[in-house]
């Protein structure tokens, strides 16, 4: 008696599709990252006219977006400063920014493909998948909670630098809601392959 592959009997030959399209893209969206945090690491390198992204608390200003260009007071919540050089320190940050970034994509992304590789096999349930699962999930929250600090370490920089320390404008903020919904995603997700490998193995015990 013949019997099928085991894969076959899980997914359909357009699921395999579109795991592979996954993988590509995947693939791809690691390879842009490493080339723009390159490029983002060469400017901030190069020391002249380096582009801060910057957060601000209750600070106001003019811009001319009244009839015919007349300024209007605005509150600054976030603007991107030209910042002609930058200490030692910001650019240090900004640089590490940019390693998190790649370190965090580059390993989410490869576990992702291992978890993805090993569904295509007809292996979804394992030890192994677990671990992939909840390696990418702590990697991400790490990633979305260090990325921030180490940019607004460099802006931070960047405005007493530009101000010769006579503004304060301190502030160390974190995306609450994304730190959340990645933690609850990354949570489920190991919650759910923990549960599946439990059941397949006991299942597998039965027979």
């Amino acid at each position: 008696m013949s019997t099928r592959p085991k894969q076959d009997a899980i997914m359909s030959r357009w699921d395999a599709v579109s795991m592979g399209i996954f993988m590509v893209i995947g693939a791809a969206y690691a390879m842009f990252t490493v080339i723009r945090s390159g490029a983002r690491i060469a400017e901030v390198l190069g020391g002249e006219s380096v582009r801060v992204f910057a957060r601000f608390s209750g600070t106001m200003a003019e811009a001319p977006i009244g009839p015919d260009g007349a300024p209007v007071a605005v509150e600054l919540d976030t603007a991107y400063l030209i910042a002609p050089e930058l200490p030692v320190a910001s650019t240090v940050a900004l640089v590490i920014e940019q390693l998190v970034i790649v370190a965090a994509v580059a390993t989410v992304v490869t576990c992702l493909l291992g978890l993805t590789w090993n569904v295509l096999h007809g292996r979804v349930f394992s030890r192994k998948n677990t671990r992939l699962v909840t390696t990418a999930g702590i990697v991400a929250f790490f990633g979305v909670a260090l990325a921030p600090f180490f940019a607004n370490m460099g802006a931070n920089g960047a405005f007493a630098w530009i101000s010769d320390r006579t503004f304060e404008n301190v502030i160390l903020a974190a995306d609450l809601s994304q730190l959340f919904t990645v933690a609850f995603i990354a949570a489920l997700a190991a919650t759910t392959f923990t549960v599946g490998d439990r059941l397949q193995r006991d299942t597998e015990g039965l027979v």
